[in-house]
């Protein structure tokens, strides 16, 4: 006689309940709720603010001109402005340069911080440790070091040039302020997207690189079949990023430049803190910030779609 075997089934592979759903539901949205009241006080109703005031001649402080409704005059202004002009042609190209370079380097950085060897950790420190120094200070000190008297920088390039280059005014010259800017916030910034890169390459299998080695492949083709492809999506967020801190460009132009010399550092950025404190003028700064977040959406919506649109292949 043959005693029928009790078959028992995985708690987890039981389906959830609809209650346990409704929880989980809830639980979501509860976490997520702190976040979402920030993002609605600090944000949203700021943004809706801006356009009313952009609407307006609303000034910083009270005066004999009142605050009257003009429509679409500040944007209107906006086309015939030369200083702004200058300050989105300033970011766009202090954006085209400052990404990839400053991508690749940070994915370098990351290959190298990654290998498993001795003192590894202090490198990393040493790489991270200007994102977490403020950033005034960090401009302060560059302003030292690129002194066209006895700065660091300009004693450098003289002595690897054994005198027949230097001294360079960085900071005083158009055709060299924007880009010693761009130098410091390389240096300063780079430490962060290759934490990003770092965290991406520790989560790609070591099976993978075993398997090529086997196959025979070196070092180039395991980076470009394995490690590349895999690092897509972080790659993407490190691009968003580095966009967004590209246009938010100011405290470095703000201690070191002032905007200048001839605006060839002003920034869009600077500009809005410029006219809305220094010129009172709030309605035309709320004009161009509103068209300029406008601008950066415009920039980040393409590369958002192409990364739902890939989850969903995926899926």
């Amino acid at each position: 006689m043959s005693v029928p075997m009790r078959t028992t089934t995985s708690t987890s592979a039981r389906p959830k309940k609809p209650g346990w759903r409704r929880k989980d539901h809830y639980t979501a949205w509860a976490f997520a709720t702190p976040a979402l009241i920030l993002l609605l006080i600090f944000l949203v109703i700021p943004f809706f603010i801006a356009i009313y005031f952009s609407l307006t001649n609303t000034r910083l402080v009270s005066g004999p001109l009142h605050t009257n409704f003009v429509g679409l005059g500040n944007y209107i202004q906006m086309l015939g402005d030369d200083s702004l002009h200058q300050a989105l042609l300033n970011n766009s190209v202090f954006g085209i340069v400052m990404i990839p370079v400053q991508t690749g380097l940070a994915l370098l950085l990351a290959i190298l911080v990654n290998q498993k060897m001795r003192g590894m950790a202090v490198f990393r420190t040493i790489y991270f440790s200007p994102i977490v120094t403020p950033l005034v200070v960090v401009a302060v000190v560059w302003s030292f070091l690129y002194n066209p008297g006895q700065g660091l920088i300009n004693e450098f390039i003289r002595a690897i040039s054994f005198g027949h280059l230097g001294s360079y005014n960085w900071l005083s010259n158009p055709e060299l302020a924007l880009s010693a800017i761009m130098l410091l916030s390389i240096w300063q910034g780079v430490g962060f997207q290759m934490v990003v890169y770092l965290a991406g390459l520790q989560g790609i299998p070591e099976s993978f690189y075993e398997a090529a080695r086997v196959d025979g492949a070196g070092r180039w083709q395991q980076f470009r079949h394995i490690t590349f492809p895999l690092l897509r999506n972080t790659t993407i967020f490190v691009l968003i990023a580095t966009t967004v801190i590209s246009f938010k460009l100011y405290t470095q132009v703000e201690v070191m430049t002032q905007g200048g010399p001839e605006n060839a550092t002003a920034t869009v950025v600077w500009y809005i803190v410029h006219q809305s404190i220094h010129n009172l003028r709030v309605g035309y700064a709320s004009a161009v910030a509103v068209v300029f977040f406008l601008i950066v959406l415009l920039r980040v919506i393409p590369v958002l779609r192409s990364v739902i649109a890939t989850k969903e292949r995926e899926s």
